[in-house]
């Protein structure tokens, strides 16, 4: 394979704030996009093992489908590219008061595509999850308790069960690793 090939990324509904370098994709015409196309048509317009990144931006959460979006990503995706998906925290304001957000995601949402994953029949496709870091409303963070929520991953785990909605998340970062 080139190696302009092995380095291209794409952002995936990229919006009007596409990633500098990047390959934008959106079915919004008004947007930044360099490739025009319905995302949630099941197939995306490229070749397999294509992007050695691809970035989802606060879309997941506006998908039909995230576990045939994720399995869309993972085919155009080489082995070993990097995959980094951002959503709103399902206890961020932002995640329910936009009427075009069909999920409401947590920290967890993404087992279904890892090696641990208690729940891999719902997908083959597996990705090595990299790093996890959630986002929380600036009190929280000025406070360190963003801090906390992931340095620990037991710690994360107690504060989506018991404190999330108190302490309540902004924004989840995930990056996976591609395996196939």
């Amino acid at each position: 394979m080139p190696e302009a090939a092995r380095s291209l990324i794409l952002d995936v509904g990229c919006g009007r704030n596409k990633r500098p370098g990047a390959i934008g994709i959106d079915r919004n015409r008004d947007t930044a996009a360099d490739v025009i196309a319905d995302i949630d048509s099941g197939k995306l317009p490229f070749r397999d093992g294509v992007f050695s990144e691809v970035w989802l931006v606060h879309v997941i959460e506006h998908v039909a489908d995230v576990i045939a979006m994720v399995e869309e990503v993972h085919r155009i995706a080489q082995v070993g590219a990097r995959i980094v998906v951002e959503t709103p925290h399902y206890t961020d304001f932002s995640s329910f008061c936009d009427p075009t957000h069909r999920w409401h995601l947590n920290s967890f949402s993404f087992r279904y595509f890892t090696e641990e994953g208690s729940f891999s029949y719902y997908s083959r496709l597996r990705m090595r999850q990299q790093r996890v870091t959630v986002k929380l409303l600036r009190l929280w963070k000025l406070l360190g308790f963003e801090f906390a929520v992931n340095r620990s991953r037991a710690f994360r785990s107690f504060w989506e069960y018991y404190l999330c909605f108190v302490i309540r998340g902004k924004a989840i970062v995930f990056e996976f690793e591609v395996l196939k």
